[in-house]
């Protein structure tokens, strides 16, 4: 198996190259998607506790980390993957990274912890995966009051239903890949 790149685009690791796994299914967010969504992100992000919930590649969580967020939690279920990004954490010395190799839903049915940033941008081929998620998000309070939740699906996908709680903020489509950043105005 062989592996791919993608850079970090700003902050204290810019230009630096995050490796990956050539697995099916692993798309890591483009440059110019995440570029917008940091833009978007810059005035909450310094010292910001940060879930990336389908890490893949790891380019919403090395970003926000490189760009100032105090913690950031990555949830990967893929071993290969993870190792992946074991070697990206020790090579960047991220130290305000938190590797969890488990999958999505059962790092959710774990301890709580509310997050002021959390990446819901699972693959592509399981559409029950986002839908699954942010169910278990709402159920518990995994998400802190005025939390921002970013949701990346396919374009062509209807819009995914989310609690009435997360208002809608920004809204974006790029080639094949509709982005969204919700701010949640109640604690759930």
């Amino acid at each position: 198996m062989g592996s791919n790149q993608v850079r970090i685009i700003a902050g204290r690791w810019r230009g630096r190259k995050l490796s990956f796994p050539a697995t099916s299914g692993l798309r890591p967010t483009p440059d110019r998607i995440r570029e917008t969504l940091f833009n978007w992100l810059m005035p909450r992000l310094s010292g910001a506790v940060c879930l990336d919930l389908f890490a893949g590649s790891g380019a919403l969580g090395f970003e926000a980390a490189s760009r100032g967020a105090a913690r950031v939690v990555m949830v990967e279920r893929d071993a290969a993957t993870n190792r992946l990004l074991r070697d990206s954490s020790t090579r960047l010395d991220a130290l305000q990274v938190e590797l969890m190799p488990q999958e999505a839903a059962g790092f959710l049915a774990g301890p709580v912890e509310a997050f002021d940033l959390v990446f819901l941008d699972p693959p592509f081929d399981d559409p029950e995966l986002l839908a699954h998620s942010i169910h278990l998000l709402t159920q518990r309070a995994w998400l802190k009051p005025g939390a921002a939740v970013y949701v990346e699906t396919p374009a062509k996908r209807p819009a995914p239903s989310v609690p009435e709680s997360w208002l809608e903020q920004k809204h974006k489509t790029a080639g094949q890949v509709e982005y969204r950043l919700f701010r949640c105005q109640v604690s759930p």
